[in-house]
C-alpha cells in the first residue's frame, strides 16, 4: 500500500491568523493564551508567570477538516514538539510527527525561506504539500527543482488563516497531483 502524501503544517499564519485586521479575532476562531517553554525562554530575566502569554486564534473546525484529508499530517513549525502540547489539543488532533529544524531563522544564500532546504531533505522524496504563510515563488521553484517527488507549496494569508479554498486545493492536489 502506497503511503499517504505528507501535509507539512505551519502554525502561525495558517492555523493562527495572527495578522488579522484590525487585530480582531476572525469569525469561528477562539482566543487562547499560552506560555510555551520556548516563548518563556526568550525572557530569561523574568519568572515564567511574569512572561506575557502568547495570544493564539484557533478555529476548532480546522482539526476535523485536516483529519478528513488524505494526508499524513506533520508539524512544520518553529513550535516543533510544543505544537503537540499547545496546538493539537485545541484542534482535536492527535500527537503528530514534527520536523526538528537544524537552525531557526537562518539566512539562505539564495533567498529561500529558512525552512525550505531542511523541509525537502526531511520529506526524503515523499509527495508533500507545505502549508505556510512565509513562502514565495522562489521556494516553489526550488522545491520543484530539488524534490524528486510531487510537491506543492501552498501560501496562506496570515491575516486570514486556512480557508475553504485552501482545503479545496488540498483535496484536489491529493486526488490529482500527489502522484
Amino acid at each position: 500500500m502506497k503511503p499517504l502524501p505528507l501535509l507539512l503544517l505551519d502554525v502561525d499564519g495558517p492555523l493562527n491568523p495572527y495578522a488579522a485586521k484590525p487585530h480582531r479575532r476572525p469569525a469561528g476562531y477562539g482566543t487562547h493564551r499560552v506560555r510555551p517553554d520556548s516563548w518563556v525562554a526568550r525572557f530569561p530575566q523574568r519568572p515564567a508567570e511574569r512572561v506575557r502569554p502568547l495570544r493564539l486564534w484557533i478555529n476548532p473546525d480546522h482539526g476535523p477538516e485536516l483529519l478528513a484529508l488524505p494526508y499524513e499530517l506533520v508539524w512544520a513549525t518553529t513550535w516543533m514538539a510544543e505544537a503537540n502540547t499547545w496546538i493539537a489539543p485545541l484542534l482535536g488532533l492527535p500527537e503528530l510527527p514534527y520536523i526538528v529544524w537544524p537552525q531557526l531563522h537562518q539566512e539562505d544564500p539564495d533567498g529561500l525561506h529558512w525552512k525550505t532546504r531542511a523541509l525537502v531533505a526531511w520529506a526524503a522524496g515523499r509527495p508533500f504539500v507545505w502549508v505556510d504563510d512565509e513562502v514565495g515563488p522562489q521556494d516553489s521553484a526550488w522545491v520543484a527543482a530539488h524534490h524528486p517527488g510531487p510537491a506543492l507549496v501552498l501560501r496562506v494569508d496570515p491575516g486570514l488563516g486556512l480557508r475553504e479554498g485552501d482545503f479545496a486545493t488540498l483535496r484536489e492536489w491529493a486526488a490529482t497531483g500527489a502522484g
